[in-house]
């Protein structure tokens, strides 16, 4: 009687880590073939530190603090929501040069590249916020909180752009074409980053604006940045429930991106991958 070989049966979950791991890697390597895209997302961070800090930092009074104290967290979650564009424009790209026609192919899950995409823009952030912080300690910055503290911060605000990259992914879906992206893009942008108390305290805008400010996300992240770091001076916070309890509405926040915007954007991605 002949044996019957069977094949060893896969466990889905390890297939699914080893997929969104090979494209993270495929990604990663991407950026190391185009350091340029490495060095303009490292120029920009660095040119508002010092266009801030030192132009117009003399300008600027802030009760209670230093503005270079003050400007960091602003800097820190206007960098990481301007680097989640990378997933919308990389998805852009691949759109149009064919590459999701390619991955089609291949017996993926088709979570993996969006994954990959994320994972990977994920690691160009903590590259530029890394660089960024010390060239925030150049011009004077310094964290008064402590160690843990101050770990907490940073995973925050990664947290936050790992998670509003999954917006964007669905956003470079969504458009015609990788030159769409970016006028697409700076129209969320613009407004979530410089209507907030990223810059300036949210007390001295008009009120709509002043209101709008106080329940930014973007304004959520940068309180709870000054207040991980120990940069929050003696000015008071406003009397607003998201800027009284800016960790916890952060979380909520990233909470809510992740479970709407991730199982959309995968079903997206099926959607234009099957035409």
């Amino acid at each position: 009687m002949t044996a019957v070989a069977t094949l060893p049966t896969t466990n889905p979950l390890a297939l699914w880590y080893s997929d969104g791991w090979t494209v993270t890697k495929r990604n990663l390597i991407k950026i190391k073939r185009s350091p340029d895209m490495l060095v303009f997302a490292v120029i920009q961070p660095i040119m508002f530190v010092l266009l801030f800090s030192q132009v117009y930092g003399g300008a600027i009074q802030v009760q209670g603090t230093d503005y270079t104290q003050f400007l960091m967290a602003g800097i820190f979650a206007q960098t990481v929501v301007f680097g989640s564009t990378f997933s919308g424009a990389a998805m852009a790209q691949d759109l149009k040069e064919g590459i999701i026609d390619r991955f089609r192919s291949l017996p993926m899950n088709a979570s993996a590249v969006l994954i990959g995409r994320t994972n990977s823009d994920l690691v160009l952030n903590t590259i530029s916020m890394s660089i960024m912080m010390l060239t925030g300690l150049a011009v004077g910055w310094r964290v008064n909180s402590s160690v843990p503290e101050f770990f907490a911060g940073v995973a925050l605000l990664l947290l936050f752009s790992y998670s509003f990259s999954w917006v964007m992914a669905l956003l470079g879906m969504s458009v015609k074409s990788p030159e769409v992206i970016n006028n697409a893009s700076f129209i969320i942008l613009f407004p979530i980053t410089f209507v907030s108390n990223a810059f300036v305290p949210s007390d001295t805008l008009p009120t709509p604006l002043r209101i709008f400010a106080e329940w930014n996300p973007v304004s959520s992240l940068v309180q709870a940045a000054r207040e991980l770091f120990g940069n929050v001076g003696t000015a008071p916070v406003p009397d607003v429930w998201t800027m009284q309890h800016p960790v916890i509405t952060v979380l909520i926040g990233v909470s809510v991106m992740l479970v709407l915007f991730v199982p959309l954007s995968i079903r997206k991605y099926r959607s234009i991958s099957s035409r």
